[in-house]
């Protein structure tokens, strides 16, 4: 009888990769549940706030870095010439360099770059969305879907931007933790992860999350109540835009790459639905869930894919799309609410919401009294 033996070391690797690859699609799902949980937009062009941010991550660290250090020759110019095919390695070698021998110059860039990729995204959102925001969902969703995929098409025929069909390497960020550098990833990742879910609970708490889910409710009553239908939907996409497009910069520089070709809609349009619809669109729970199952199936099968070969009757290649395409319909027939389903938020926190209670049974009371005196 076959056994299935993995090196302890293997099992550790496949761990950490997990979590890396767990908390980028947490942060991407999260996003997505904002907008279609939540407000009840069909945003099908998610691909376009990742691919934003990514492309950030290969247009911006690198150059300025060049730009600062004075990275160049008369030959070339760091600057300039980063997206050469010609001088484009020499470039980011020297780049690396020096974020290595320096730290805390290597974190600021990596910050500064996540701040811009957010303000590309948000910017990536708002025109997407203005053209169509009035218009029906079905149309809206077109009109996104379209947006998506206009994105990598310009990423891949301008080689300024990200080096065309070639791509580029984003500068190491990480290079200077040296064997620990997916740990530093790790870290980053991970923290930003828990910063975007406990914004999102917050968010979604508060007395603009129930009117975000009123809107999605109908918009005909929220509209009544005098709320701005339009204008707050736009809002919502642009938010989550921004979200997204870390989410590309950071899984940019974890990969240390970017090609346009990267980023299109099955990984990063399909999936995220997928991992929504699994766990219960509009509750954050739900999808942290919903996240956690389809990645430990993926990168599951992606990683013992070779140790999982002797023991599946047909080519270990299908085995993911199979899996991944049963577990959908089996949870669209039989649990189309997803695992965790959504469930009623309150503004208040139970304990306040008890204080409250107990302050109005006095009013009344108070009142019944002094009507029975008079």
């Amino acid at each position: 009888m076959r056994r299935l033996a993995v090196p302890i070391e293997l099992f550790f690797v496949f761990l950490r990769d997990f979590a890396i690859f767990f908390a980028i699609y947490l942060i991407v799902s999260l996003s997505l549940n904002l907008e279609h949980g939540f407000a009840g937009i069909p945003n099908f062009g998610k691909v376009l706030a990742v691919a934003g941010g990514a492309f950030v991550a290969g247009f911006f660290p690198g150059r300025l870095v060049a730009l600062v250090s004075n990275i160049g020759t008369a030959q070339y110019n760091g600057f300039w010439d980063y997206a050469s095919t010609v001088y484009h390695t020499t470039i980011v070698d020297e780049v690396n360099k020096v974020l290595t021998g320096n730290p805390a110059f290597s974190i600021a860039i990596l910050l500064l770059s996540i701040l811009l990729a957010a303000l590309v995204g948000a910017g990536l959102g708002y025109v997407a969305s203005f053209p169509a925001i009035n218009l029906r969902e079905d149309y809206l969703a077109i009109i996104l879907l379209a947006m998506g995929e206009s994105i990598r098409v310009i990423g891949h025929n301008l080689q300024p931007i990200v080096g065309g069909q070639w791509g580029v390497f984003v500068p190491d960020v990480f290079g200077w933790a040296g064997d620990l550098r997916y740990l530093a990833v790790l870290f980053f990742v991970g923290g930003a992860c828990i910063l975007v879910f406990l914004f999102q609970e917050r968010l979604v708490r508060s007395p603009l999350g129930r009117m975000l889910r009123a809107t999605r409710d109908n918009e005909d009553v929220a509209e009544a109540l005098g709320k701005n239908v339009t204008n707050i939907r736009m809002k919502v996409i642009v938010v989550a835009a921004m979200i997204g497009a870390i989410a590309g910069a950071l899984d940019a520089f974890k990969t240390g790459g970017v090609t346009a070709s990267m980023y299109h809609r099955e990984t990063w349009t399909f999936w995220p639905w997928v991992m929504v619809v699994l766990g219960g669109a509009g509750n954050n729970i739900g999808v942290v869930g919903g996240v956690f199952i389809f990645t430990l199936l993926r990168r599951g099968i992606d990683f013992f894919k070779g140790s999982l070969d002797p023991f599946v009757p047909f080519s270990v290649v299908w085995l993911e799309p199979l899996l991944m395409g049963v577990i959908l319909i089996l949870i669209l027939m039989y649990r189309p609410e997803g695992i965790i389903p959504e469930k009623p938020i309150s503004t208040l926190e139970e304990t306040n919401l008890e204080k409250l209670k107990k302050s109005l049974k006095r009013i009344f009371r108070f009142r019944r009294n002094s009507e029975v005196d008079n």
